[in-house]
């Protein structure tokens, strides 16, 4: 009877780290990159995906991007108003948009953990709305915490170039941007100051341009990346 004791905690010793490692092993870090045409012309194969899947390994990452130029935050936050108080007939098409492509890919899955990438808020200073941007950032973080089911979504934030600095709408999304990631741990920003000079995917030669170079495309992938894993990490 000893020996059968004995010989049951030795298998039982030997299976439960390959339990343990099985169970992480079905877990996906899940990766949501939104925005404007900075993410758009974002390639996430560039830089970005390879950086994850050293980190965490390629069978235990989700990488979703969907971005769209040109377009204000409204179309991602759902209960935006303009500065008058007035919402608009229309919000947060693309957010469904980007979620309907999130809830196919983790149908199923468990995940161990989400980050949210934000680039955006180049079309807001250009309607002159930075004076809601704070609430709908902060909104359109507690919206996907909302539908995720989760309080401990890392969010990583571009924050806009110095292409628009001196124009007061401009800078006051900029700061906003810096603001809202310095408020928690689990946020970020991403310095994009340095990106947007050199050459661009045509060739041509860009100095402080509204898009950033293709240099600066990998780049701002490795800089998201970095914020993230490091926050994964230091859970």
């Amino acid at each position: 009877m000893t020996r059968f004791l004995s010989l049951l905690l030795v298998a039982l010793f030997h299976l439960a780290p390959l339990e343990s490692s099985f169970s992480g092993e079905e877990k996906k870090h899940l990766f949501i990159l939104s925005g404007q045409s900075n993410m758009a012309g974002h390639r996430p194969e560039e830089a970005f995906i390879p950086a994850v899947e050293e980190a965490f390994g390629k069978e235990n990452v989700i990488v979703i991007q969907d971005a769209q130029g040109g377009q204000p935050i409204q179309r991602w936050y759902k209960a935006w108003k303009e500065p008058e108080g007035e919402a608009p007939d229309t919000t947060g098409d693309l957010y469904e948009r980007l979620m309907g492509k999130v809830n196919q890919k983790i149908e199923g899955e468990g995940l161990a953990s989400v980050s949210f990438f934000w680039m955006q808020g180049e079309r807001d200073a250009k309607m002159q709305w930075a004076s809601v941007y704070e609430e709908s950032l902060k909104g359109l973080y507690q919206q996907m915490s909302d539908d995720l089911g989760r309080d401990d979504i890392i969010f990583v934030i571009g924050r806009l170039s110095d292409n628009g600095i001196g124009k007061e709408q401009w800078d006051q999304i900029r700061m906003i941007q810096v603001k809202v990631a310095d408020s928690d741990d689990k946020f970020a920003w991403v310095d994009t100051d340095d990106l947007n000079d050199g050459k661009n995917r045509k060739g041509r030669e860009i100095k402080d341009d509204l898009h950033y170079s293709s240099e600066g495309y990998r780049i701002f992938g490795e800089r998201m990346a970095a914020e993230a894993i490091q926050r994964i990490r230091g859970k």
